[in-house]
């Protein structure tokens, strides 16, 4: 899902190419992205654009007379641009079209679950609706980050991600804040000691501003056409059994429903293996606790020294390890 740092850059392209323009056709090309029925599109029509502005993860346009065009890519919702003398490409992943004298924004979704949305409001108050309310980490103070962060007990890892607290991060950005704040995406935000709520609130910031700045340049004049959660050099998100960057061991990985947590056990648990819900249940006794219990069953499975290795075998293969078979 594009995040802050994504939707910032996808704003700012969006700011060149649409402000100040008159707003052509709107083409729905699937029924089930517009989700509000007053407005309508057409009534958008004609208008010019006077302004794009992000609400937590969505883009809004806002055109005359205030109206609004509220756009929610989540996963895998992208924007591209079309110039006047270039063609827009349609296919099935196809969702919209928005045109202007200036070229034409498309907004695609690949995938057969259609989640992306379009919303139109007319006036602030309906807009308003669309705020979860979650500050804006690039501009609070540390005292405004630690008081949202404490208001409710949750973990890092949801308290990060809550749109009611916290303003456009995500699944990707939270992994790379907390690996780099050197903390656990369990622990929770109530259990934080005055050096710890230093070290996240600092983390926020300096992820999100680098990943910003190298966006912007990777970027350059052009429109963002690479919007992805998972880029190579992301310290942890994505880079599941890949040795951690700051100290060379194994990142790890728990998955629950469609969410996950990628993280190094070394740098951020004290070396303690974080137990999946449903995994470390059903393997029981033979959870491994820690990196060096790990490398203990592995090295007993690679050697076949291991007693009961049918049950070894099966801990491997549900972390995800390939060892070969005798």
């Amino acid at each position: 899902m594009p995040e802050l740092p994504d939707l910032v850059v996808y704003m700012e392209a969006l700011e060149q190419r649409l402000v100040g323009r008159q707003l052509g056709s709107i083409t729905i090309a699937n029924p089930f992205l517009l989700r509000t029925v007053d407005p309508t599109p057409d009534e958008l029509e004609g208008r010019r654009v006077l302004g794009i502005f992000r609400l937590g993860k969505r883009l809004v346009l806002e055109v005359e007379d205030e109206l609004y065009a509220v756009l929610h890519l989540m996963i895998a919702g992208r924007l591209h641009w079309s110039e006047p003398d270039h063609k827009v490409r349609r296919g099935r992943h196809l969702l919209a079209t928005f045109a202007s004298d200036g070229g034409t924004l498309s907004l695609t979704e690949a995938g057969t679950k259609k989640r992306a949305s379009l919303h139109l409001a007319r006036g602030r108050q309906a807009l308003a609706a669309h705020d979860r309310g979650g500050i804006e980490v690039l501009t609070c103070t540390h005292d405004a980050f630690a008081q949202a962060l404490t208001r409710e007990r949750h973990t890092l890892k949801r308290s990060l991600t809550d749109p009611r607290i916290l303003s456009g991060i995500g699944n990707a950005y939270s992994d790379e804040i907390l690996h780099r704040a050197r903390l656990s995406p369990f622990k929770l935000s109530t259990a934080l000691d005055g050096e710890e709520m230093r070290r996240l609130h600092e983390a926020t910031v300096q992820v999100l501003e680098e990943w910003l700045d190298r966006l912007r340049r990777d970027t350059g004049d052009g429109f963002p056409e690479k919007v992805t959660a998972f880029r190579p050099e992301m310290a942890v998100h994505g880079r599941y059994r890949q040795p951690c960057p700051v100290c060379q061991a194994p990142v790890q990985r728990i998955v629950w429903a469609s969410n996950e947590a990628n993280y190094c056990a070394r740098c951020q648990t004290g070396g303690r293996l974080l137990a999946d819900r449903a995994l470390s249940r059903l393997l029981k006794k033979d959870w491994p606790r820690d990196l060096d219990e790990l490398e203990s069953k592995l090295e007993e499975a690679r050697s076949g020294r291991a007693t009961g290795l049918e049950g070894v075998n099966k801990i491997i293969r549900m972390l995800g390890f390939i060892l070969p078979m005798a």
